[in-house]
């Protein structure tokens, strides 16, 4: 015979769950919160929380011990109200409630509670909704018995954990690959006195290599949803890598006719920035429509007999031309090299076979390197359905008879009732 019982079920295994508005089951700790201007906090090793997150480091603490602490307005999300788990010495100020269970509730159980539950029915105010100490009270809390509450925290503090390992794991490679692929560019960037000697490297300046084209127009503000394709500078250093086959943006085919056009193999190259870093970026478009960018970044066209586009784009990313474009930068708030300076540097072009090896091991290493940046979002992102499914499935207790959700109870002298009031 088939067992149609939950997977809670089965952790019940019969056992009967109580509902208690929460000031029944739980400590509300607010009395000791206190707010304190960042401009008067004591810098220490105590964290801070705000409604959110841990918004500083001081000295001093209010509260001791494992909490909750459960937003009390400011939320950054009302659909995923904002919940933190706090641990030890630590400083609440009067954005979060703070509370612990008592001897029936374990402390977890009530952390992984909260966070798969809808605040929405409790808040009040619409500009900054605000959960109140009164409408905390009366938040219904299952209570089953507390070895079943232990074990599903041990399942989901595994899952927690499961997740946390990964972005570490994951992230530790990204960080190795990275370092891999930038010693190696600079390995093979890097031409000695030997092999120039050898004449295997020429020096040529960057305007004997091609031409330089300095963009015109284009603000974001001239962007569509459709049309013609559009690279905007900020977006070399903010979303673009090496190269590209489709713009994030586009412009209006009669904009375009105003604006500097970019053509399959052409580099974009940033001349401005508020930081120096940025300032030189460059990008290969490998798109097969054209597109066209505007001011604040130089179209390279290459000469293809004697630079690859790919060659010149890792060629910017070195300590070597970082140094070069550092000789002829202007400023200080906001950055500038102009396409004239930028013309002048002087760069090391071994022969197109050399060239050619040089771009595929490099692009192996960026293929790589992007197969961890890209997927790293996705695994933690699948990492954490799997915890919210699983959730879910343990925090899933049915409402006692007549009760048809939890935002429908009120707390009366009687206790919990229910309320047509929504």
């Amino acid at each position: 015979m088939k067992n149609n019982r939950t997977f809670l079920e089965k952790l019940l295994d019969g056992a009967e769950v109580e509902w208690k508005p929460l000031d029944e089951v739980a400590n509300i700790a607010n009395n000791a919160r206190k707010p304190v201007k960042s401009s008067l906090r004591i810098s220490g090793n105590i964290p801070y929380y705000g409604a959110n997150n841990i918004q500083d480091y001081v000295e001093g603490y209010t509260h001791d011990g494992e909490f909750v602490l459960i937003a009390e307005d400011g939320s950054a999300s009302l659909e995923n109200y904002s919940i933190q788990w706090a641990v030890g010495k630590f400083w609440a100020n009067n954005h979060v409630h703070v509370v612990n269970g008592k001897e029936k509730l374990n402390n977890r159980f009530l952390y992984h509670y909260l966070t798969n539950m809808n605040f929405i029915p409790f808040l009040a105010g619409k500009e900054r909704a605000k959960l109140t100490k009164a409408k905390l009270q009366q938040i219904p809390i299952p209570i089953p018995p507390l070895s079943v509450q232990t074990e599903i925290v041990r399942i989901l503090d595994a899952l927690t954990a499961l997740t946390s390992e990964l972005t570490s794991e994951l992230t530790s490679e990204l960080i190795l690959r990275q370092k891999q692929y930038e010693y190696y560019r600079e390995k093979l960037l890097s031409f000695d006195s030997l092999e120039l000697s050898e004449g295997v490297v020429q020096w040529i300046k960057l305007i004997d290599l091609g031409e330089l084209i300095r963009g015109n127009g284009l603000q974001k503000k001239d962007f569509t949803e459709t049309g013609v394709p559009a690279i905007h500078y900020g977006q070399i250093y903010t979303y673009y890598g090496t190269f590209a086959t489709k713009t994030k943006s586009f412009v209006s085919p009669e904009l375009a006719k105003k604006l500097k056009k970019v053509d399959y193999g052409d580099v974009v190259i940033t001349n401005t920035s508020e930081n120096f870093e940025d300032v030189g970026k460059a990008m290969v478009y490998l798109g097969k429509e054209q597109a066209v960018t505007g001011g604040h970044a130089t179209i390279f066209k290459p000469n293809h007999e004697k630079i690859l586009s790919k060659y010149f784009v890792y060629l910017t990313q070195t300590s070597f031309f970082t140094n070069e474009k550092r000789k002829y930068a202007k400023g200080t708030k906001v950055i500038d090299v102009s396409a004239t300076d930028m013309a002048k540097i002087i760069l090391p072009i071994p022969p197109l076979k050399e060239q050619h090896r040089i771009v595929s091991i490099l692009d192996k290493f960026e293929t790589l390197t992007n197969s961890i940046t890209e997927g790293l979002p996705l695994a933690i992102e699948q990492s954490q359905k799997r915890y919210e499914y699983y959730r879910e499935l343990l925090l899933n207790f049915s409402y006692p008879v007549g009760w048809a959700s939890a935002h429908q109870l009120i707390t009366t002298n009687d206790g919990l009732k229910l309320t047509l009031q929504i």
